[in-house]
C-alpha cells in the first residue's frame, strides 16, 4: 500500500502529519488523485470503484468527527457531522463520563440523561457536539491523556465515546476523522490520510468509530515499512524519544510477531512522550503508547515495547478472571521474540524465565480481575511449561504458536476453557500445564 505523506514538518529528517510498567513517500498518480478529490476533497488514498457511488446508492451514511483542540481549556471540541439521504441512521446512543464530557448539544432530537446521550438526527443529517477535557491522570502524578500549549497525546476513545446505533437494515457508515489545528501543529493517527483528515475503516463494524493513539502539536515523526507493515514512531519535539532506536528494534522483532500472528495489522503507530505522561506502555487498535524513558530491553530481558506490540497483534480480551492469559502471553512472547530474533541468547532467555518463575512462585491467585506483577510472572511460567509440553507431545511439529493463532482468530473473549480445548486438540491430549493444580486460584 502506498505511503501517503502527511503535512511536511519543517525539520530535516522528519516527515510529519501530523516504576514497573505493564510489562517514502510515493506520489499518487494524477488521474487517481483527480478522481478521488471528487469524493473526498483533500483526502489522498486510493479507493475502489464502488466508492464512486453516492452513500445513498451504497446504503451508507457519512460521518465526520471534527476535533478542535482548545489549549486554554486543556480540552477539545468534538463535532459529529452526519450526512445521509434516506434516514439510514435513525438513532445514536453514547455512554459518556460527565466528569470529562460536557456541553453536549445538537440538532434533531437530543436527550442527555446523566451519562447517557441519545440523539435522533434530522432526516438529512445534522450535527452533534460536545466538549471533552484532555487531561486524565492515571495515578496521582502522571497522565494517560494530556494536552498543553505545544502538544497532545491521547486515545481516540478518550474524546469519542463508544456508541451504539439504530439504522435501516444493511446500512453502514463511511467515517472520517479530522482535526482543526493551531498554526504549526501536525497530527499522527493510526489511520491513512493527509491534511489532518483520516479515513476510519473497521471491517468488523457497521458503524466505524475512531480508536487508538493520537499525537497532535509540534511533533517529530519517523516512518518505515517493515515486513509489509507501515510503522510510524511519533512524539512531541523536545522529548527524549528514541525514534530511530525503536524503528531499528522493530526491524528485527516485528517480522517474528508477524510469523506468530499472521493477521497482524498492516499499520503500527507508536506514540511516545516524556513527563508528565504515565511511565509505562498501553496498546490500542493499530497503535500503542510507550513512555520515552522506557528501555527497549530491561535488565531482566523483558520489553515493555514488545509486550504492547503483542497486544496490537492479539486483539481478543480476556474474559472475567482470564486477564492472566492475555497478559501472560504478551509477556511470554515479548521474551520469545527477543530470543527468536537473536536479540538475546538462549542462555539469557533461560535466565529470564528462571527469574520470572521465582518472582511468581508464591502468588495466591492468577485468576484475578486484573493481572500484573507476580500474577503475570506466574502466568509466563505456565505458558513456558505449556509450550514445552506441546512441543514434546507433538515431537516439535506444533507449539504454543498454534494455540495463540487460533485464539487470536476468534471474535470471543479468551477463556480458560477455550485455552484448554485448543491446547488439547493441538497435542491430542489434556494439558498438564493447564490443570487446576498448576493454576493457583483458578478453580474449575
Amino acid at each position: 500500500m502506498n505511503c501517503i505523506p502527511e503535512t511536511q514538518f519543517p525539520i530535516r529528517g522528519f516527515a510529519s502529519a501530523s516504576a514497573q510498567a505493564s510489562c517514502g513517500f510515493r506520489r499518487v498518480p494524477l488521474l487517481a488523485a483527480v478522481g478521488l478529490i471528487g469524493i473526498f476533497p483533500g483526502y489522498g488514498v486510493p479507493v475502489s470503484a464502488s466508492a464512486t457511488q453516492t452513500p445513498a446508492e451504497r446504503n451508507q451514511y457519512r460521518v465526520e468527527f471534527v476535533v478542535t483542540p482548545d489549549r486554554n481549556a486543556a480540552g477539545a471540541e468534538v463535532e459529529l457531522k452526519l450526512s445521509q439521504a434516506r434516514r439510514e441512521l435513525r438513532k445514536l446512543t453514547m455512554r459518556i463520563d460527565p466528569e470529562r464530557i460536557r456541553d453536549v448539544k445538537g440538532d434533531g432530537g437530543l436527550r442527555v440523561n446523566d451519562n447517557i446521550v441519545t440523539w435522533i438526527p434530522p432526516d438529512r443529517g445534522g450535527s452533534l457536539k460536545w466538549f471533552v477535557t484532555l487531561r486524565h491522570q492515571r495515578n496521582g502524578e502522571t497522565y494517560d491523556a494530556y494536552l498543553d500549549a505545544d502538544w497532545a497525546v491521547f486515545r481516540a476513545e478518550d474524546i469519542i465515546p463508544r456508541a451504539t446505533t439504530r439504522t435501516v437494515k444493511g446500512a453502514s457508515s463511511e467515517t472520517l476523522l479530522s482535526f482543526q489545528l493551531p498554526d504549526g501543529w501536525s497530527s499522527t493517527t493510526p489511520y491513512f490520510g493527509r491534511n489532518h483528515r483520516y479515513r476510519v475503516k473497521n471491517p468488523e463494524r457497521r458503524f466505524d468509530l475512531p480508536g487508538g493513539w493520537i499525537a497532535l502539536g509540534k511533533i517529530g515523526v519517523r516512518n518505515e515499512t517493515i515486513a509489509g507493515i507501515r510503522v510510524k514512531v511519533a512524539g512531541p519535539l523536545g522529548h527524549d524519544i528514541r525514534r530511530m532506536d525503536m524503528l531499528a528494534f522493530l526491524h528485527w522483532t516485528l517480522p517474528e510477531f508477524q510469523r506468530v500472528l499472521p493477521s497482524f495489522p498492516k499499520r503500527l503507530t507508536v506514540i511516545s512522550a516524556a513527563e508528565p505522561m504515565w511511565r509505562g506502555g498501553l496498546s490500542g487498535p493499530q497503535s500503542l503508547y510507550i513512555h520515552a524513558s522506557r528501555p527497549l530491553i530491561s535488565e531482566n530481558a523483558t520489553s515493555t515495547l514488545l509486550h504492547e506490540v503483542f497486544h496490537v497483534g492479539f486483539r481478543p480480551l480476556g474474559a472475567e478472571h482470564a486477564d492472566w492469559i492475555v497478559e501472560g502471553l504478551a509477556e511470554y512472547y515479548s521474551l520469545q521474540v527477543l530470543t527468536r530474533s537473536g536479540s538475546i541468547s538462549d542462555k539469557r532467555n533461560r535466565q529470564a524465565l528462571a527469574s520470572v518463575a521465582d518472582w511468581g512462585k508464591s502468588v495466591d491467585s492468577i485468576c484475578t480481575k486484573r493481572s500484573y506483577g507476580p500474577g503475570t510472572a506466574r502466568s509466563v511460567t505456565v505458558f513456558a511449561e505449556l509450550d514445552n509440553e506441546i512441543r514434546k507431545a507433538t515431537r516439535t511439529r506444533h507449539s504454543l504458536d498454534d494455540v495463540i493463532r487460533e485464539l487470536a482468530s476468534s471474535d470471543e473473549k479468551v477463556t480458560l476453557a477455550a485455552l484448554r480445548d485448543i491446547a488439547a486438540r493441538v497435542m491430542d491430549k489434556t494439558s498438564v500445564a493447564l490443570s487446576s493444580k498448576n493454576l493457583p486460584g483458578c478453580d474449575d
